[in-house]
């Protein structure tokens, strides 16, 4: 049984629904899950089913949009309630609410893989139907290892990355402001790096549950949470440590790490940095919301791609010890990488441009993103793609490719 329902708050690409807080259906099911547990807790059958009669009712009331949004606590709720059957050992209806929960979204195969609730139906056809129905969607190993195919004759026309230098003036009353020449330190090259993202993870907490403020740029955003004593989301953290690094002349980009999602029913996606290393000659891998990096076996700091690669390859990988989110929760790297980041590692975006400032709105302002997508992706696209905000002024260009050369390529 999963015990907790879980929230889902959507992420496209940049831009976060602002709009859609949470209301009354939210505190309804949230206060409809502790009575489930309690429930499950005694077997009551009965309970079980009239918490969920009631959820469907409030959940169907919901216009689409809201229903997409919560869509997790009915999936969950179907799976629960099929996990109660299989202890009871009431096969049929255990296979019956497993199936509509899939139906309704639900993709943990990993969990479903090790649910010992389920022992007493695992043996049945239609279960094991199920698990290679999910493992297409939920096995984000192997999904990842069957996105494994790029494609290094792509030679589609791109725009060249572009990194803003540190004498730009922002950037130089960036450094001088929070002294990051004293808190990078005077060590060598991956020392200031790694001290750059502690700071950043130590000064700002993660809060993955709201959008970030309306400038976004390292001065500002300090500031707000400082002020407000809030945290930003992992695209707000990342983008602090990327015009970190570029104040300090290192060549830097803030990446949106993003899963396959072929049912489009997973908003999630996670945002870190890669810094490039004159010294390793290749960019490395921090992630500023869980101060994490990952090594080979030799101890050998990686890039974004080197950890793609070793996890479809099934080779060692190994995570910094201190990895931790807001200094409460440890990470490990079976979570955290063959979990977690395997899901959102299947595809990569970034901005073209490389600056400070670079995704605050702005009247007549253009915004290129570039996305790596492996060959086996279900939606490819030989043109890029231009979205105009009308209300702001602004226009977004999405560029595609399957060349991973050309994403990586040296910032020189």
């Amino acid at each position: 049984m999963k015990n907790l329902f879980y929230a889902i708050f959507v992420l496209i690409f940049w831009r976060f629904d602002t709009n859609a807080q949470p209301g009354q259906f939210e505190t309804f099911a949230t206060k409809q899950d502790a009575l489930f547990i309690k429930a499950y807790e005694q077997r009551n059958i009965l309970e079980c089913q009239n918490l969920i009669d009631e959820l469907m009712i409030q959940y169907q009331a919901l216009d689409k949009t809201l229903q997409k949004k919560y869509s997790s606590y009915v999936q969950n709720a179907f799976y629960n309630l099929s996990c109660t059957y299989s202890l009871l050992k009431e096969v049929p209806r255990a296979l019956e609410y497993l199936n509509k929960a899939v139906e309704a979204g639900y993709s943990n195969y990993t969990h479903l893989l090790k649910d010992q609730d389920m022992d007493n139906i695992r043996p049945e056809k239609q279960f094991q139907s199920l698990m290679t129905t999910l493992r297409a969607v939920g096995d984000y190993r192997y999904i990842l290892k069957k996105g494994a195919e790029y494609n290094l004759n792509d030679k589609r026309e791109l725009p060249l990355f572009v990194y803003q230098p540190d004498d730009n003036p922002a950037l130089v009353a960036l450094r001088k402001e929070y002294r990051l020449d004293s808190i990078a330190g005077g060590g060598n090259e991956i020392l200031k790096m790694i001290n750059l993202m502690h700071w950043v993870h130590g000064l700002i907490p993660h809060d993955g549950n709201h959008a970030n403020p309306q400038i976004k740029n390292s001065l500002a955003l300090i500031e707000t949470c400082k002020r407000e004593q809030r945290g930003l989301n992992c695209r707000g953290l990342a983008t602090v440590l990327n015009e970190c690094y570029l104040a300090m002349g290192l060549k830097s980009r803030f990446v949106t790490c993003l899963p396959k999602d072929s049912l489009k029913n997973d908003p999630d996606c996670h945002v870190i940095n890669c810094v490039y290393s004159s010294t390793l000659k290749k960019w490395l891998w921090m992630d500023p919301t869980n101060d994490a990096y990952v090594m080979d076996e030799k101890g050998e700091l990686l890039g974004i791609e080197e950890v793609r690669k070793r996890i479809i390859n099934d080779q060692p990988l190994i995570l910094n010890p201190t990895a931790n989110w807001n200094n409460r929760v440890s990470k490990n790297k079976e979570d955290y990488l063959y979990d977690y980041m395997a899901k959102n590692l299947y595809m990569l975006q970034c901005n073209v441009a490389s600056e400070y400032n670079a995704e605050t709105i702005k009247n007549g302002k253009s915004i290129e993103y570039v996305t790596l997508v492996p060959l086996e992706y279900f939606n490819q696209q030989s043109k890029n793609r231009d979205v105009k905000d009308e209300k702001n002024n602004v226009s977004y260009n999405f560029f595609q490719t399957n060349n991973p050369d050309y994403f990586w390529q040296r910032p020189f």
